[in-house]
């Protein structure tokens, strides 16, 4: 227990090395916990994937400074981890719980004009739209686009018309 102790530290009064060591076993840590979350933690970034990233990064930060027990630390993050992949795969399963959670794509724009309601659901303005138009469709001739969704992770797509 000593040179556990002596390695890693305890409380907040750690050194430059035992900091280190707590760097080191948390990487390896927080590797295993990505490979249990499944590629679309860091993939498909949703909202519920976005979650993931922001709480394991908070909370793991918390074990290398010694700021909060090792041991809940990582108890807590393999239970986040967890529910996040029961969430992922209820998601994949049942299509009222996807909309539920992820929610659904909204048209923003159709046959040459923009949809003003659907603008302010989505909280955004023509500009934004634009912007999107011309990321995924690379035009910014509006001639040229069929309709313009913004996807359940919040990118903007464009379809462009059949010639």
């Amino acid at each position: 227990m000593e040179t556990l102790i002596e390695l890693f530290g305890q409380g907040k009064d750690l050194t430059i090395i035992q900091m280190g060591n707590r760097g080191i076993i948390i990487f390896l840590f927080t590797l295993f916990l990505i490979r249990i979350s499944g590629r679309r933690s860091f993939g498909i970034k949703t909202p519920l994937d976005n979650i993931i990233v922001i709480l394991l990064g908070s909370v793991l930060a918390r074990a290398i400074v010694g700021a909060s027990p090792f041991i809940p630390i990582i108890i807590t993050c393999l239970v986040i981890v967890l529910l996040h992949r029961i969430f992922g795969w209820a998601i994949v399963r049942y299509r009222p719980f996807a909309k539920l959670i992820e929610g659904e794509k909204i048209l923003l724009f159709v046959k040459g004009s923009f949809i003003k309601e659907n603008l302010n659901k989505a909280l955004v303005c023509e500009e934004d739209v634009l912007q999107g138009i011309r990321e995924s469709a690379l035009t910014d001739d509006l001639q040229k686009i069929d309709k313009v969704y913004i996807e359940r992770n919040g990118s903007i797509s464009a379809i462009k018309k059949n010639n």
